[in-house]
C-alpha cells in the first residue's frame, strides 16, 4: 500500500489561517465588550438610571426679587433662574400608581456637564412639603454653583465628591449626609471613577435654583488620591508628634 507523505507547507498554511481566524475572533469579541459596556469598568461610567426623559429646563432671567433674595446671602451675580417645563396635572392620589414612582417616569434634567438629575417635584408627585432629585453624576461631573431659597440636603451612600459650600471647599467620601442651609451658594463634582447617585431633599414642593456667575472647580486638581496622600502624611506627621 502507497504511504502518502505529509504536506508540511500545507499544514503550516492551514494553522496560520486558524491563527489569524482566532485573533481576528478576539479581536470583535473586544470591539463588543468596548461597544456595550461588557466589562464591569465600562459599566462604571455609564448612567445607572434611564436618561430618555431628558427635558429642557425652563429659564428665567432673575427679577429683582430674585437678585434681592440672593444678596442676603452672597455676592454672587445671579445669571437665571431655573425651574422643570411645564405643564402638568396633579394627581388626585386615589390609586396605589399615584404614590409609586419609578425613576424611568420622572422628567430627567442636565444642569451641568456629566450631571443629570431626575426629578421628582413635590407638586407633580401629589407632595405638599417635599421635592426629591436622584442624580446621574458621571465621573468629573458637576453643576454649576447655585443657590436654593430653601434648605436642602443630600444624601450619598458611595462615591467621591468635592464639595463648594459657600467659601468653603471639602471632599468627602460616602457615606454620608450634607447639611446645605438656605440661600448658601453650592456646587459639587465628582472626583471619583464611578458614576455617582446622589439624592438630594427639599422641603418643598418645587423645584427651582438660581444659577450663579462663578465656578468654584475650575482649574483645580481635586483627584481622590491626591487627597488620601496628603491624608496619609498628615497621619504620619501626628503619628510622628506622640
Amino acid at each position: 500500500m502507497e504511504r502518502k507523505s505529509l504536506n508540511y507547507s500545507t499544514i503550516n498554511l492551514n494553522l496560520m489561517k486558524i491563527r489569524t481566524h482566532i485573533v481576528s475572533i478576539g479581536c470583535i469579541a473586544s470591539l463588543l465588550v468596548a461597544c456595550y459596556g461588557g466589562g464591569s469598568q465600562s459599566n462604571n461610567t455609564k448612567e445607572t438610571f434611564p436618561l430618555s426623559n431628558l427635558v429642557e429646563e425652563q429659564k428665567q432671567a432673575p427679577d429683582s426679587v430674585i437678585a434681592a433674595l440672593n444678596a442676603q446671602h452672597h455676592n454672587f451675580k445671579v445669571l437665571e433662574r431655573r425651574s422643570v417645563p411645564g405643564p402638568f396635572a396633579a394627581p388626585g392620589m386615589k390609586y396605589f400608581s399615584e404614590h409609586a414612582l419609578t425613576l424611568d417616569k420622572l422628567p430627567t434634567i442636565n444642569p451641568g456637564p456629566g450631571e443629570y438629575v431626575h426629578v421628582m417635584e413635590g407638586q407633580r408627585g401629589g407632595y405638599n412639603n417635599l421635592t426629591i432629585g436622584v442624580t446621574d453624576t458621571f465621573p468629573g461631573g458637576a453643576p454649576p454653583m447655585h443657590s436654593h431659597e430653601g434648605e436642602e440636603s443630600h444624601v450619598l451612600l458611595e462615591g467621591d465628591i468635592v464639595y463648594a459650600l459657600g467659601d468653603t471647599l471639602f471632599t468627602i467620601k460616602g457615606p454620608y449626609i450634607v447639611n446645605i442651609p438656605a440661600g448658601v451658594p453650592h456646587a459639587f463634582k465628582n472626583i471619583g471613577d464611578k458614576t455617582a447617585n446622589l439624592v438630594v431633599i427639599f422641603p418643598t414642593n418645587i423645584w427651582k435654583y438660581d444659577v450663579l456667575d462663578y465656578f468654584p472647580f475650575e482649574g483645580k486638581d481635586f483627584r481622590t488620591g491626591k487627597f488620601e496622600e496628603f491624608k496619609r502624611k498628615k497621619l504620619m506627621a501626628a503619628g510622628d508628634n506622640e
